[in-house]
């Protein structure tokens, strides 16, 4: 309990390490590669918001998702490639290769989908080399140049409106 405790703080120190890194890069193009970060520690949404962007047009070999759970279970499989708290080292770092390969990864837009301030899943956020990142409104405004203010069950709704300020923006 206490090592988790300190573990957490470590994640926090690294973030706002890691938020002080201004990137403000604008959306300019087509979204063709997705990437979605979502936390399915409290709801299952990965295959809706899969069906949804593909019916706006995104190609689905051209998405690629990663989930976070509280609670991680090694010997379970999972549709999508998961992580949890075990896949983060004291300093902040990432110890799993896909979560890496993720965070690596140029996509023309990330889609932060989690509305509780997790620091993990804020933290993956912040490293991310995304080229734009969206998110929901509840979480820190430094992480996303665009946040929409929907619940998150609300799914139809955000994707509609995602791509309604894409086409403005663009």
């Amino acid at each position: 309990m206490f090592l988790n405790y300190i573990k957490e703080f470590c994640v926090k120190k690294s973030l706002k390490k890691n938020l002080r890194i201004s990137k403000n890069e604008v959306f300019t193009s087509n979204a063709q590669t997705i990437g979605l970060l979502i936390d399915e520690s409290d709801s299952l949404y990965s295959k809706e918001l899969m069906t949804e962007l593909v019916s706006h047009g995104i190609a689905q070999k051209n998405i690629k998702i990663v989930t976070y759970r509280d609670k991680f279970e090694k010997k379970k499989e999972y549709s999508e490639l998961t992580f949890g708290k075990k896949h983060m080292n004291w300093k902040g770092e990432v110890t799993e290769v896909f979560l890496n390969e993720f965070i690596e990864t140029e996509f023309d837009l990330l889609i932060s989908y989690y509305e509780k301030e997790k620091p993990i899943l804020m933290l993956i956020t912040s490293m991310s080399k995304a080229k734009f990142k969206v998110g929901f409104s509840s979480v820190d405004a430094r992480l996303n140049r665009l946040m929409i203010d929907t619940a998150i069950g609300n799914y139809k709704l955000f994707v509609s409106e995602l791509f309604m300020y894409l086409k403005r923006i663009k």
